[in-house]
């Protein structure tokens, strides 16, 4: 398998099943994991100096810790402009996987599934393309499209057979619409010949991934160190729950996952829209509302009584209705979820899941109130979570957050503008790119001024009992 993204993520997930399987006898299969862009140099440095290997602690929420050397990756490929050795690699006959994993922003997609080219990377990756080029030119980063393409031009013209890409990521329906985004770039590339050989010859299943995996905070190195005698520069933590579901049509063959926990499926749906609605869309719920009454971690707010119900009404009241009838146990999960985030030794920053708003609130959150609304329901409990948000993105507006806040998907312009509006609320919920076809639905701007208030009381009364 090669793995694109060689963050704390897939250490901590798609390495790890994959080390559980060497661990039970079966060693057909290693990782080649790279980066397609300049990002973590010190990380993949420190990796390929330890030959792959580095540590991972996980802890429960009983903070029991444990320690575990993972070696699945067996190849560790720098970053160079060109990437040359990525390619090589993807075409070797010997690969049969190409994995990777994207934020939601990395896939550029419009409100309706197509590839947004007014993105600079992805306009230059597609001219790139069609001059038959690869890798960053001109100081542009590389697209996950421009990466694949480059792959599979490469292996379609030394005939190394089929290939299964594999989305390991919180995107919807990741593995088809990965598959129309590519085929719409080869098509915008221009290159007949390769979109009729990518259809017969890939495979894009769809998956969900989960688990909690904060940025490795800096005392970890040390903790690490004592608990094992590693001096490991690459070290990672995660919380003890973990979750793969894929659904099973892969091109060339797969490992036994199966034998380790994963559970490969004919849909994933059903799996993918509880842990989308009620795991991630909750995620960012706790991390808006904690950072403004001033939390710094996602274990603090969901265990501040005010932040955890709003975290579990929203869940309670328009989730499990809409996702209901389910083979998942929905109360039971959302329980589940609210423990795990209740971990204190994960240490997971409000300002890590805060991140991407512009796109978790149309991929996490408007499928919801759009059911609701489609059912005459009402949505006073989702309705809190664009406030949390407008109150969050009118600090960054003035420059009163306590973090950076990163958003791929965010134009600094229209956000701003959105801030500015003489009605706020109205400006939000008439974004077409947030809520595509209820954007200025007057049920939404009601529900989400009456929510407004109640965010507005809410950080007024944690002013008041706060220092």
């Amino acid at each position: 398998m090669l793995h694109l993204g060689l963050g704390s993520f897939h250490r901590a997930h798609q390495a790890v099943y994959l080390q559980r399987l060497i661990d039970a006898g079966d060693t057909r299969w290693s990782i080649s994991g790279a980066n397609i862009r300049p990002d973590m140099a010190e990380v993949v440095a420190a990796l390929e100096a330890q030959s792959g290997r580095y540590t991972l602690e996980t802890v429960s929420p009983a903070g029991e810790y444990r320690y575990e050397e993972i070696s699945a990756i067996r190849e560790v490929l720098p970053w160079e402009p060109s990437l040359a050795k990525v390619i090589v690699r993807g075409a070797a006959p010997s690969t049969r996987i190409v994995s990777f994993t994207v934020t939601e922003a990395g896939y550029y997609l419009d409100d309706k599934g197509r590839l947004d080219l007014s993105f600079p990377d992805l306009a230059a990756d597609v001219e790139r393309a069609r001059r038959g080029e690869s890798g960053e030119t001109e100081g542009k980063g590389v697209t996950i499209y421009g990466a694949v393409c480059a792959i599979l031009r490469a292996r379609r013209a030394t005939n190394a057979g089929p290939l299964t890409l594999l989305n390991c990521d919180n995107l919807r329906h990741n593995g088809d619409r990965f598959r129309a985004g590519l085929l719409e770039f080869i098509e915008l590339a221009g290159d007949a010949d390769l979109l009729a050989w990518v259809k017969a010859n890939t495979r894009c299943p769809n998956a969900m991934v989960d688990r909690i995996t904060p940025r490795p905070p800096p005392e970890l190195r040390a903790r690490v160190k004592a608990a094992t005698g590693r001096d490991d520069a690459a070290a990672i933590t995660g919380e003890s729950f973990i979750q793969w579901v894929i659904e099973d049509d892969f091109a060339a063959g797969r490992p036994d996952w199966g034998r380790v926990g994963v559970q490969l499926v004919e849909s994933v749906q059903p799996y993918e829209e509880a842990k989308i609605r009620i795991l991630n869309a909750t995620h960012s719920c706790v991390a808006w509302a904690g950072t403004l009454v001033g939390l710094g971690f996602i274990h603090e707010g969901t265990h501040d009584a005010a932040i955890r119900k709003m975290a579990y009404d929203y869940v309670t009241d328009d989730v499990i209705p809409c996702l209901t009838p389910s083979p998942i146990d929905l109360a039971a999960y959302r329980d589940v979820v609210l423990d795990r985030f209740g971990n204190p030794a994960i240490r997971d920053t409000n300002q890590r899941v805060a991140a991407d708003g512009f796109s978790k609130i149309p991929g996490f959150i408007a499928p919801t109130v759009r059911e609701r609304l489609a059912a005459g329901q009402p949505i006073e409990s989702v309705a809190m979570l664009p406030a949390l948000f407008l109150a969050f993105l009118q600090r960054w507006h003035r420059g009163t957050l306590p973090y950076v806040y990163q958003d791929q998907g965010m134009d600094e312009a229209m956000a701003h503008a959105i801030c500015d509006a003489a009605d706020p609320v109205v400006a939000l919920c008439s974004d077409v790119g947030l809520w595509g076809d209820i954007a200025g639905d007057q049920r939404l701007i009601d529900a989400v001024r009456r929510a407004n208030e109640r965010v507005a009381r809410f950080v007024q009364a944690a002013s008041g009992h706060r220092p």
